[in-house]
């Protein structure tokens, strides 16, 4: 990737979408708070209602924000000003947000997951309503991959809104956060180099993946291997074609973001593995291993490959490489490895220690994303990348 140097300007950055940043952000503390006290560590504030709640606000309340708002962002700036509509979807997983950690701190909420689940349902159906204004535009196979992945995280949300236990509707919640990545990596592949065919390939193995994944509800015996045997296809089949094969050997921040998603494309594989042989994980290490991969080892992974193009994009502020990346980014996956290799051989202190690297890696993450953000925001002139480093369909 060669870069060309340019003036910077100042941008100010919308208030609303700073607003539903530091939601999501509240979400994601408040999530890694819970995760600590699921790991038995120290956390700053002791909760047992708060670690209840630790998955549906990682994902629903930090990445679902996250990710909705990236999308209305690039729906808007690629149309007019009537697609605002499209930021119902990241307002309402805020919402969602707020309403269950207004619960858990005991304040009047009534309803249960009822309150924050309608919040959550109404956002990924916006979700999904962009999507449909996406393929409007663009009918390709990269947008309904994505939108697939949106109307898993709507059966998800709503599956727990009716009360169903997290983790026999956790792969509902993986599969919003794996498909939509992998829509967005298709839609770079078919950029740069797909062969043709591959996009209608993938599509059927997406297929594959939504009927393995009804299975898992309706016979969990033979659903989860064939869900892990039909993933671990996918995600392979994507690996191959994806851009980042070719810029793992470039230099400096190029190389960060393939890296971060070549190794998130093998922790897939990991928890695919893990129910192709061993079936359903709905408890203990193994489930820990299986949730963790995906969430912690691609989603998390995904997040830090796709933030130095995502972050611009909304906040309006370069994001600007340095070295401290891949201390974070071995922060990411050495925790993961350490908390993996102890589940599997039941070592708590092990799995407790990995576990705990992770909360400090995504801490890192987002200290490290805020800081160079600052620093790119100073005047001065800036890197801006002269070929796309993802796909941002719009």
């Amino acid at each position: 990737m060669t870069t060309t140097p340019v003036p910077r300007r100042r941008s100010r950055v919308p208030r609303g979408r700073l607003l539903l940043l530091a939601l999501g952000g509240a979400a994601m503390l408040a999530g890694l708070d819970a995760a600590l006290l699921r790991l038995g560590a120290a956390a700053p504030v002791r909760s047992v209602p708060l670690a209840s709640v630790h998955g549906v606000l990682m994902v629903y309340g930090f990445l679902g924000t996250v990710i909705t708002l990236e999308r209305a962002v690039a729906l808007r700036s690629g149309g007019s000003r009537r697609d605002s509509w499209a930021y119902l979807a990241p307002a309402a997983c805020a919402a969602g947000t707020v309403l269950l950690l207004a619960q858990v701190a005991g304040l009047p909420v009534p309803g249960g997951r009822l309150v924050p689940g309608l919040a959550w349902i109404l956002g990924l159906g916006a979700f999904v309503a962009v999507y449909v204004a996406i393929w409007r535009r663009q009918a390709a196979a990269a947008v309904l991959v994505q939108a697939l992945g949106a109307v898993c995280g709507l059966a998800g949300i709503a599956l727990w809104t009716r009360g169903l236990d997290v983790a026999t509707i956790m792969p509902w919640w993986a599969c919003l956060l794996v498909l939509t990545v992998l829509g967005e990596r298709l839609e770079l592949a078919r950029l740069a180099f797909l062969a043709r065919g591959t996009e209608t390939r993938v599509v059927a193995e997406v297929c594959a993946v939504l009927v393995a994944l009804v299975a898992t509800l309706l016979s969990p015996a033979w659903g989860y291997p064939a869900l892990g045997l039909t993933l671990g296809i996918l995600v392979v089949d994507i690996a191959v074609h994806d851009v980042a094969r070719r810029t793992v050997r470039a230099p400096g921040l190029t190389r960060v973001m393939a890296v971060s998603m070549l190794a998130g494309y093998a922790w897939v594989v990991v928890a695919a593995l893990v129910w192709i042989l061993g079936g359903p994980a709905l408890s203990g290490y193994r489930y820990d291993i299986v949730i963790h991969a995906l969430t912690i080892g691609f989603a998390l992974s995904m997040v830090m490959a796709h933030a130095p193009v995502v972050v611009p994009a909304i906040v309006r502020r370069p994001l600007p490489y340095h070295p401290v990346m891949w201390v974070v980014l071995a922060l990411l996956h050495g925790g993961l490895a350490v908390r993996a290799l102890g589940a599997s051989y039941a070592a708590e202190g092990a799995w407790r220690l990995g576990g705990t690297v992770s909360v400090v890696a995504v801490l890192a993450l987002l200290g490290t994303v805020v800081a160079r953000t600052s620093v790119g925001a100073r005047p001065g002139p800036r890197a801006v990348p002269t070929e796309p480093t993802t796909a941002v369909v719009s």
